[in-house]
């Protein structure tokens, strides 16, 4: 855990802010290009947990920087709007996040961008990396806004467009364009545009997406459908997909409303546990006062990845881990229910 202090508050575009850091004492924390800062508010003896991307890079020299929209109904975010100061010092933990950019020195290939609205937040931080460790690497960001005066760091990214004008291209996407065909992202947008960039499909092509699920998945399926493979194509999602059950069926859904006996393994600890059909193993982990790792609970950031040993369980929902993780038992304390008594659970 660290204490960071306030240093700087940019109004942005749309109803954006950016907050800039410096650190109380020692250094910053470590952090990789396209991760997420989570921080921790104390309101009584209620804590909550907010994480937002680096809008910095770890490459650069300039202030730990994330940004924040503001949602009308958001206890931080408006909190982080309207009541914070600079000087103020806030308690964060560890960088984390698995969308991530490793660059490679010596290596020359194309890197694809997607970006929606304050999506465009990790991919900031990742197309300065990938331009500054990556000297004969291409960056093409192609970013969807409603119009140029409600987009987030429109004048940054200019800027650096301008400093690299032979490898970072950006595709500037306003959905009030007189160009109908040219005003929203699409299939044959996509293919307009890599066919463009790259003259035939590549192995070390790499494709990162952030914006709503609905955007990156008419990427992701549109790259698939070209001939790129999955793992060429990462994606980062802020928020949780709306409305994903079919209002047509109105079949009658059987609910286990069992309660299961887990035994839970953190820091050489070993805890027996009674998990309710409606609540998580995070949920009653922490009514417990077990410190455990968590950030966005809802699936979505890989601070609680844990091991399923023994048992089974089974997640509201996932954003992270992949198929054969799952497989391999790999678990989300934050959305995980066990269905089976005696099931065994590692945090790793």
């Amino acid at each position: 855990m660290h204490k960071l202090r306030i240093s700087a508050l940019t109004p942005e575009a749309n109803n954006n802010i950016s907050i800039d850091f410096e650190p109380v004492t020692g250094p910053y924390p470590v952090y990789k290009a396209g991760q997420f800062l989570t921080l921790i508010f104390t309101f009584g003896d209620r804590e909550v947990r907010r994480s937002y991307s680096f809008k910095s890079s770890p490459d650069v020299d300039e202030p730990l920087s994330i940004a924040v929209k503001r949602v009308d109904n958001g206890e931080i975010s408006r909190f982080l709007h309207h009541k914070i100061t600079v000087g103020d010092e806030i308690e964060v933990l560890d960088p984390q996040g698995l969308f991530i950019y490793e660059p490679v020195p010596d290596t020359t290939r194309t890197v694809f961008l997607f970006a929606a609205g304050i999506g465009i937040t990790p991919l900031f931080s990742i197309l300065k990396t990938a331009l500054i460790r990556e000297r004969k690497s291409k960056i093409v960001l192609i970013y969807s806004n409603s119009s140029p005066e409600q987009t987030p760091f429109l004048e940054e990214l200019d800027s650096w467009q301008k400093n690299y004008p032979d490898r970072f291209h950006i595709i500037w996407i306003f959905s009030n364009s007189k160009n109908l065909m040219k005003a929203r992202l699409n299939r044959d947008f996509i293919y307009d545009i890599l066919k463009q960039y790259v003259e035939e499909l590549k192995t070390d092509t790499l494709f990162y997406t952030c914006g709503p699920v609905i955007y990156m998945d008419l990427c992701r399926f549109t790259l698939l459908g070209m001939g790129y493979a999955d793992s060429q194509i990462k994606r980062e999602t802020f928020l949780l997909p709306e409305n994903e059950e079919d209002d047509d069926d109105e079949t009658e859904k059987e609910v286990d409303k069992t309660s299961y006996s887990i035994t839970l393994n953190f820091l050489g600890q070993r805890y027996q546990l009674s998990i309710p059909y409606n609540k998580t193993i995070l949920d009653v982990g922490l009514e417990n006062k077990i410190k455990l790792p968590y950030s966005c609970k809802s699936g979505m950031c890989s601070t609680c990845i844990s091991q399923c040993s023994s048992g089974n369980v089974r997640m509201d929902y996932n954003e992270v881990l992949t198929d054969r993780e799952v497989a391999n038992g790999r678990i989300l304390l934050c959305t995980g229910h066990p269905t089976e008594d005696g099931t065994v659970v590692d945090v790793v």
